[in-house]
Protein backbone atom coordinates (compact mmCIF):
# COMPACT_ATOMS: atom_id res chain seq x y z
CA UNK A 1 0.00 0.00 0.00
CA UNK A 2 1.41 3.35 -1.05
CA UNK A 3 1.32 6.45 1.18
CA UNK A 4 -1.17 8.13 -1.18
CA UNK A 5 -3.51 5.13 -0.80
CA UNK A 6 -3.14 5.31 2.97
CA UNK A 7 -3.96 9.03 2.96
CA UNK A 8 -6.96 8.49 0.64
CA UNK A 9 -8.36 5.77 2.91
CA UNK A 10 -7.91 7.95 5.98
CA UNK A 11 -9.69 10.95 4.44
CA UNK A 12 -12.47 8.80 2.96
CA UNK A 13 -13.38 7.67 6.49
CA UNK A 14 -14.38 11.24 7.32
CA UNK A 15 -16.67 11.39 4.31
CA UNK A 16 -18.31 8.03 5.00
CA UNK A 17 -18.76 8.61 8.76
CA UNK A 18 -19.43 12.37 8.68
CA UNK A 19 -21.61 12.66 11.77
CA UNK A 20 -19.38 10.45 13.89
CA UNK A 21 -16.28 12.38 12.80
CA UNK A 22 -18.01 15.70 13.53
CA UNK A 23 -19.09 14.70 17.04
CA UNK A 24 -15.66 13.24 17.84
CA UNK A 25 -13.84 16.34 16.61
CA UNK A 26 -16.33 18.54 18.48
CA UNK A 27 -15.08 17.21 21.82
CA UNK A 28 -11.52 18.27 20.96
CA UNK A 29 -12.74 21.58 19.52
CA UNK A 30 -14.56 22.47 22.74
CA UNK A 31 -11.45 21.66 24.76
CA UNK A 32 -9.16 23.79 22.61
CA UNK A 33 -11.71 26.62 22.48
CA UNK A 34 -11.91 26.58 26.28
CA UNK A 35 -8.12 26.79 26.58
CA UNK A 36 -7.89 29.66 24.07
CA UNK A 37 -10.77 31.61 25.63
CA UNK A 38 -9.55 31.27 29.22
CA UNK A 39 -5.92 31.99 28.40
CA UNK A 40 -6.90 34.96 26.20
CA UNK A 41 -8.73 36.52 29.12
CA UNK A 42 -5.89 35.59 31.48
CA UNK A 43 -3.21 36.98 29.16
CA UNK A 44 -5.26 40.11 28.51
CA UNK A 45 -5.62 40.66 32.26
CA UNK A 46 -1.89 40.00 32.63
CA UNK A 47 -0.96 42.68 30.09
CA UNK A 48 -3.58 45.10 31.42
CA UNK A 49 -2.23 44.89 34.97
CA UNK A 50 1.36 45.29 33.82
CA UNK A 51 0.46 48.34 31.71
CA UNK A 52 -1.48 49.88 34.59
CA UNK A 53 1.26 49.09 37.07
CA UNK A 54 4.06 50.52 34.96
CA UNK A 55 2.32 53.61 33.58
CA UNK A 56 3.97 55.77 36.25
CA UNK A 57 7.39 54.75 34.95
CA UNK A 58 9.87 51.99 35.61
CA UNK A 59 12.46 54.13 37.38
CA UNK A 60 10.58 54.11 40.67
CA UNK A 61 11.84 52.77 44.01
CA UNK A 62 9.54 52.26 46.99
CA UNK A 63 10.79 52.30 50.57
CA UNK A 64 8.53 50.81 53.24
CA UNK A 65 9.00 50.57 57.01
CA UNK A 66 9.90 47.12 58.37
CA UNK A 67 12.08 44.38 56.96
CA UNK A 68 10.22 42.11 54.53
CA UNK A 69 12.59 39.16 55.05
CA UNK A 70 13.48 38.23 58.60
CA UNK A 71 15.08 35.19 60.20
CA UNK A 72 15.09 33.73 63.68
CA UNK A 73 12.79 34.23 66.65
CA UNK A 74 11.51 37.20 68.60
CA UNK A 75 14.20 39.85 69.03
CA UNK A 76 12.40 41.55 71.92
CA UNK A 77 13.08 45.24 72.41
CA UNK A 78 15.85 45.13 69.80
CA UNK A 79 13.32 44.03 67.17
CA UNK A 80 11.32 47.30 67.25
CA UNK A 81 10.93 49.08 63.93
CA UNK A 82 11.70 52.76 63.58
CA UNK A 83 9.07 54.43 61.36
CA UNK A 84 9.94 56.27 58.20
CA UNK A 85 9.75 60.00 58.83
CA UNK A 86 9.59 63.20 56.84
CA UNK A 87 13.18 63.80 57.95
CA UNK A 88 14.12 60.50 56.25
CA UNK A 89 12.49 61.74 53.03
CA UNK A 90 14.40 65.04 53.30
CA UNK A 91 17.66 63.12 53.84
CA UNK A 92 17.04 61.01 50.72
CA UNK A 93 16.99 64.17 48.60
CA UNK A 94 20.76 64.22 49.07
CA UNK A 95 21.14 60.89 47.25
CA UNK A 96 22.89 61.45 43.89
CA UNK A 97 20.94 60.82 40.66
CA UNK A 98 17.50 61.03 42.31
CA UNK A 99 14.91 63.13 40.46
CA UNK A 100 12.03 63.18 42.92
CA UNK A 101 11.29 62.09 46.49
CA UNK A 102 7.67 61.71 47.56
CA UNK A 103 6.62 60.89 51.16
CA UNK A 104 3.28 59.12 51.29
CA UNK A 105 0.46 58.83 53.83
CA UNK A 106 -3.03 57.62 52.88
CA UNK A 107 -6.43 57.31 54.48
CA UNK A 108 -10.13 58.12 54.14
CA UNK A 109 -11.93 61.15 55.50
CA UNK A 110 -15.05 63.22 54.97
CA UNK A 111 -14.61 66.33 52.82
CA UNK A 112 -17.15 69.14 53.26
CA UNK A 113 -17.69 72.39 51.35
CA UNK A 114 -20.67 74.75 50.95
CA UNK A 115 -23.05 72.37 52.70
CA UNK A 116 -22.00 69.40 50.54
CA UNK A 117 -19.99 66.44 51.82
CA UNK A 118 -18.22 63.50 50.28
CA UNK A 119 -16.14 60.74 51.80
CA UNK A 120 -13.06 60.16 49.67
CA UNK A 121 -9.45 59.07 49.66
CA UNK A 122 -6.99 61.48 51.29
CA UNK A 123 -3.41 61.32 50.02
CA UNK A 124 -0.67 62.99 52.03
CA UNK A 125 2.06 63.85 49.55
CA UNK A 126 5.10 65.98 48.89
CA UNK A 127 5.55 68.77 46.33
CA UNK A 128 7.16 66.37 43.80
CA UNK A 129 4.10 64.11 43.52
CA UNK A 130 2.73 65.27 40.10
CA UNK A 131 6.13 65.07 38.37
CA UNK A 132 7.02 61.77 40.05
CA UNK A 133 3.79 60.04 38.97
CA UNK A 134 3.28 61.84 35.65
CA UNK A 135 0.09 63.65 36.67
CA UNK A 136 -0.83 67.22 35.81
CA UNK A 137 -2.57 70.06 37.64
CA UNK A 138 -5.50 71.38 35.60
CA UNK A 139 -5.92 74.72 37.38
CA UNK A 140 -3.95 76.35 40.16
CA UNK A 141 -0.85 74.78 41.66
CA UNK A 142 0.15 71.67 43.55
CA UNK A 143 1.31 71.65 47.17
CA UNK A 144 4.20 74.06 47.88
CA UNK A 145 7.59 72.99 49.16
CA UNK A 146 6.97 73.93 52.79
CA UNK A 147 9.13 72.77 55.66
CA UNK A 148 7.72 69.54 57.07
CA UNK A 149 7.24 71.11 60.52
CA UNK A 150 5.42 74.15 59.08
CA UNK A 151 3.27 72.64 56.32
CA UNK A 152 0.28 74.87 55.64
CA UNK A 153 -3.31 73.63 55.38
CA UNK A 154 -3.49 73.56 51.59
CA UNK A 155 -5.44 71.03 49.51
CA UNK A 156 -5.50 70.04 45.85
CA UNK A 157 -8.76 68.44 44.69
CA UNK A 158 -9.21 65.50 42.38
CA UNK A 159 -11.34 66.12 39.29
CA UNK A 160 -14.40 64.24 40.57
CA UNK A 161 -14.21 65.77 44.06
CA UNK A 162 -14.17 69.25 42.54
CA UNK A 163 -17.28 68.44 40.45
CA UNK A 164 -19.14 66.98 43.44
CA UNK A 165 -18.39 69.81 45.85
CA UNK A 166 -18.15 72.92 43.65
CA UNK A 167 -19.91 71.98 40.39
CA UNK A 168 -19.01 74.68 37.85
CA UNK A 169 -17.88 77.23 40.42
CA UNK A 170 -14.19 78.14 40.71
CA UNK A 171 -12.87 76.34 43.80
CA UNK A 172 -9.51 78.17 43.93
CA UNK A 173 -9.18 80.22 47.08
CA UNK A 174 -12.18 78.48 48.61
CA UNK A 175 -12.11 76.34 51.73
CA UNK A 176 -13.04 72.75 52.48
CA UNK A 177 -13.11 70.81 55.74
CA UNK A 178 -11.25 67.51 55.77
CA UNK A 179 -11.57 65.40 58.91
CA UNK A 180 -12.89 68.46 60.75
CA UNK A 181 -9.97 70.76 59.79
CA UNK A 182 -10.13 73.72 57.40
CA UNK A 183 -8.02 73.61 54.22
CA UNK A 184 -7.62 76.16 51.46
CA UNK A 185 -8.02 74.94 47.86
CA UNK A 186 -4.99 75.87 45.73
CA UNK A 187 -5.40 73.52 42.76
CA UNK A 188 -7.42 70.93 40.87
CA UNK A 189 -5.87 67.89 39.18
CA UNK A 190 -6.54 66.83 35.60
CA UNK A 191 -8.83 63.84 35.17
CA UNK A 192 -6.79 60.62 35.35
CA UNK A 193 -9.53 57.97 35.46
CA UNK A 194 -9.08 54.61 37.10
CA UNK A 195 -5.80 52.83 37.71
CA UNK A 196 -6.08 49.14 38.75
CA UNK A 197 -9.72 49.78 39.64
CA UNK A 198 -8.89 52.76 41.87
CA UNK A 199 -10.47 56.10 40.93
CA UNK A 200 -7.63 58.62 40.77
CA UNK A 201 -10.15 61.48 40.41
CA UNK A 202 -11.80 60.76 43.76
CA UNK A 203 -8.79 61.94 45.81
CA UNK A 204 -7.77 65.06 47.70
CA UNK A 205 -4.08 65.84 48.21
CA UNK A 206 -2.78 67.47 51.37
CA UNK A 207 0.77 67.85 52.77
CA UNK A 208 2.15 64.61 54.20
CA UNK A 209 2.76 66.27 57.59
CA UNK A 210 -0.91 67.28 57.85
CA UNK A 211 -2.01 63.75 56.84
CA UNK A 212 0.16 62.20 59.57
CA UNK A 213 -1.60 64.41 62.14
CA UNK A 214 -5.03 63.71 60.68
CA UNK A 215 -4.63 59.93 60.77
CA UNK A 216 -2.60 59.94 64.01
CA UNK A 217 0.39 58.23 62.45
CA UNK A 218 3.90 58.25 63.86
CA UNK A 219 5.47 57.69 60.46
CA UNK A 220 4.96 57.54 56.71
CA UNK A 221 3.34 54.59 54.94
CA UNK A 222 6.08 54.66 52.32
CA UNK A 223 8.53 56.87 50.45
CA UNK A 224 8.66 56.76 46.64
CA UNK A 225 11.77 57.98 44.83
CA UNK A 226 12.42 58.41 41.11
CA UNK A 227 15.96 58.01 39.83
CA UNK A 228 17.49 58.97 36.49
CA UNK A 229 16.77 56.18 33.94
CA UNK A 230 20.38 56.15 32.78
CA UNK A 231 21.72 55.30 36.27
CA UNK A 232 22.35 51.77 37.60
CA UNK A 233 19.49 51.04 39.99
CA UNK A 234 21.75 48.95 42.25
CA UNK A 235 23.97 51.97 42.94
CA UNK A 236 20.91 54.07 43.79
CA UNK A 237 19.60 51.35 46.14
CA UNK A 238 23.01 51.14 47.83
CA UNK A 239 23.04 54.92 48.40
CA UNK A 240 19.49 54.84 49.82
CA UNK A 241 20.38 52.02 52.21
CA UNK A 242 23.54 53.80 53.29
CA UNK A 243 21.64 56.96 54.34
CA UNK A 244 18.67 55.20 55.95
CA UNK A 245 20.82 52.66 57.82
CA UNK A 246 22.94 55.52 59.20
CA UNK A 247 19.79 57.31 60.40
CA UNK A 248 18.03 54.22 61.78
CA UNK A 249 21.07 52.41 63.13
CA UNK A 250 20.15 49.24 61.20
CA UNK A 251 18.25 48.06 58.14
CA UNK A 252 14.69 48.07 59.48
CA UNK A 253 13.08 49.02 56.18
CA UNK A 254 12.43 47.43 52.78
CA UNK A 255 13.58 48.83 49.44
CA UNK A 256 11.60 47.59 46.43
CA UNK A 257 12.56 48.52 42.89
CA UNK A 258 9.97 48.68 40.12
CA UNK A 259 11.72 45.77 38.38
CA UNK A 260 11.34 43.60 41.49
CA UNK A 261 7.67 44.51 41.85
CA UNK A 262 7.03 43.73 38.18
CA UNK A 263 8.84 40.39 38.50
CA UNK A 264 6.65 39.38 41.43
CA UNK A 265 3.51 40.46 39.59
CA UNK A 266 4.66 38.62 36.46
CA UNK A 267 5.22 35.40 38.37
CA UNK A 268 1.80 35.60 40.04
CA UNK A 269 0.02 36.35 36.77
CA UNK A 270 1.90 33.55 34.99
CA UNK A 271 0.66 31.09 37.61
CA UNK A 272 -2.91 32.35 37.13
CA UNK A 273 -2.65 32.03 33.34
CA UNK A 274 -1.30 28.47 33.59
CA UNK A 275 -4.03 27.62 36.10
CA UNK A 276 -6.84 28.71 33.78
CA UNK A 277 -5.12 26.89 30.92
CA UNK A 278 -5.09 23.73 33.03
CA UNK A 279 -8.82 24.13 33.69
CA UNK A 280 -9.45 24.35 29.96
CA UNK A 281 -7.17 21.36 29.35
CA UNK A 282 -9.60 19.15 31.29
CA UNK A 283 -11.99 19.51 28.35
CA UNK A 284 -9.20 18.33 26.05
CA UNK A 285 -8.81 15.16 28.10
CA UNK A 286 -12.54 14.55 27.84
CA UNK A 287 -12.20 14.95 24.07
CA UNK A 288 -9.36 12.40 24.13
CA UNK A 289 -11.62 9.90 25.89
CA UNK A 290 -14.17 10.51 23.13
CA UNK A 291 -11.61 9.71 20.44
CA UNK A 292 -10.58 6.52 22.28
CA UNK A 293 -14.22 5.40 22.49
CA UNK A 294 -15.04 6.18 18.85
CA UNK A 295 -11.86 4.58 17.50
CA UNK A 296 -12.49 1.42 19.55
CA UNK A 297 -15.99 1.22 18.10
CA UNK A 298 -14.61 1.88 14.60
CA UNK A 299 -12.21 -1.04 14.85
CA UNK A 300 -15.09 -3.34 15.80
CA UNK A 301 -17.34 -2.05 13.02
CA UNK A 302 -14.60 -2.26 10.37
CA UNK A 303 -13.24 -5.71 11.20
CA UNK A 304 -14.16 -7.01 7.76
CA UNK A 305 -12.44 -4.04 6.09
CA UNK A 306 -9.30 -4.73 8.13
CA UNK A 307 -9.36 -8.39 7.09
CA UNK A 308 -9.75 -7.40 3.42
CA UNK A 309 -6.82 -4.96 3.63
CA UNK A 310 -4.61 -7.61 5.19
CA UNK A 311 -5.69 -10.18 2.58
CA UNK A 312 -4.75 -7.74 -0.20
CA UNK A 313 -1.24 -7.43 1.22
CA UNK A 314 -1.41 -4.57 3.71
CA UNK A 315 1.13 -5.02 6.48
CA UNK A 316 0.43 -4.68 10.20
CA UNK A 317 2.36 -1.42 10.30
CA UNK A 318 0.23 0.04 7.49
CA UNK A 319 -3.01 -0.88 9.27
CA UNK A 320 -1.60 0.63 12.44
CA UNK A 321 -0.74 3.85 10.60
CA UNK A 322 -4.21 3.94 9.01
CA UNK A 323 -6.04 4.05 12.34
CA UNK A 324 -3.45 6.28 14.00
CA UNK A 325 -3.75 8.68 11.06
CA UNK A 326 -7.52 8.80 11.51
CA UNK A 327 -7.16 9.59 15.22
CA UNK A 328 -4.55 12.29 14.59
CA UNK A 329 -6.54 13.82 11.73
CA UNK A 330 -9.67 13.90 13.89
CA UNK A 331 -7.90 15.62 16.76
CA UNK A 332 -5.97 18.04 14.50
CA UNK A 333 -9.12 19.09 12.65
CA UNK A 334 -10.99 19.45 15.93
CA UNK A 335 -8.10 21.46 17.36
CA UNK A 336 -8.07 23.89 14.41
CA UNK A 337 -11.83 24.33 14.70
CA UNK A 338 -11.39 24.96 18.43
CA UNK A 339 -8.74 27.62 17.74
CA UNK A 340 -11.11 29.46 15.42
CA UNK A 341 -14.02 29.15 17.84
CA UNK A 342 -11.96 30.26 20.84
CA UNK A 343 -10.49 33.26 19.02
CA UNK A 344 -13.90 34.23 17.67
CA UNK A 345 -15.60 34.04 21.07
CA UNK A 346 -12.73 35.96 22.71
CA UNK A 347 -12.97 38.78 20.17
CA UNK A 348 -16.77 38.81 20.42
CA UNK A 349 -16.55 39.13 24.21
CA UNK A 350 -14.11 42.03 23.87
CA UNK A 351 -16.38 43.74 21.33
CA UNK A 352 -19.42 43.24 23.57
CA UNK A 353 -17.54 44.18 26.78
CA UNK A 354 -14.76 46.62 25.79
CA UNK A 355 -13.51 46.85 29.37
CA UNK A 356 -12.70 43.13 29.34
CA UNK A 357 -9.02 42.79 28.38
CA UNK A 358 -8.47 40.03 25.80
CA UNK A 359 -5.16 39.07 24.22
CA UNK A 360 -4.80 35.81 22.30
CA UNK A 361 -1.52 34.15 23.37
CA UNK A 362 0.34 32.55 20.45
CA UNK A 363 2.23 30.24 22.83
CA UNK A 364 -0.94 28.75 24.30
CA UNK A 365 -2.57 28.50 20.84
CA UNK A 366 0.35 26.41 19.57
CA UNK A 367 0.42 24.43 22.83
CA UNK A 368 -3.31 23.69 22.67
CA UNK A 369 -3.15 22.48 19.06
CA UNK A 370 -0.05 20.38 19.79
CA UNK A 371 -1.73 18.91 22.86
CA UNK A 372 -4.83 18.06 20.82
CA UNK A 373 -2.71 16.15 18.27
CA UNK A 374 -0.78 14.34 21.01
CA UNK A 375 -4.00 13.42 22.81
CA UNK A 376 -5.44 12.10 19.56
CA UNK A 377 -2.28 10.08 18.97
CA UNK A 378 -2.34 8.65 22.51
CA UNK A 379 -6.05 7.85 22.30
CA UNK A 380 -5.65 6.10 18.94
CA UNK A 381 -2.71 3.87 19.86
CA UNK A 382 -4.66 1.13 21.61
CA UNK A 383 -7.43 0.75 19.00
CA UNK A 384 -4.85 0.94 16.17
CA UNK A 385 -2.70 -1.79 17.71
CA UNK A 386 -5.77 -3.95 18.15
CA UNK A 387 -6.66 -3.47 14.47
CA UNK A 388 -3.10 -4.22 13.33
CA UNK A 389 -2.93 -7.47 15.32
CA UNK A 390 -6.14 -8.95 13.92
CA UNK A 391 -5.84 -12.25 12.13
CA UNK A 392 -6.87 -11.68 8.48
CA UNK A 393 -8.83 -14.94 8.21
CA UNK A 394 -10.75 -14.37 11.43
CA UNK A 395 -11.41 -10.79 10.42
CA UNK A 396 -12.87 -11.85 7.03
CA UNK A 397 -15.17 -14.38 8.70
CA UNK A 398 -17.05 -11.53 10.36
CA UNK A 399 -18.29 -10.40 6.93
Amino acid sequence: MFFSDLLRLTVSTFVIYRMRSFLTGLGIAIGVAAVILLTSIGEGLHQYLLDEFSQFGTNVITIQPGKSQTHGGNAGIFGTIKPLTLEDADALRRVPNLEFVNPSVQGNAEVRADGKSRRCFVYGAGPDFPRAFKMNVQVGNFLPDDESTHARNFVVLGHKVRQELFSDANPLGGYVRIGGERYRVIGVMESKGQVLGFDMDDIVYIPAARAMEMFNRAGLIEINVNYLPSVDVNKVVASIKSILSARHGREDYTVITQEQALEVMNSVLDVITFAVAAIGAISLLVGGVGILTIMTMAVTERTGEIGLLRALGARQQQVLMLFLGEAILLSAAGGLAGLLIGMGVAQALHAFIPSLPVQIPVFFAVLAESSAVLIGLAAGVMPARRAARMDPVEALRTE
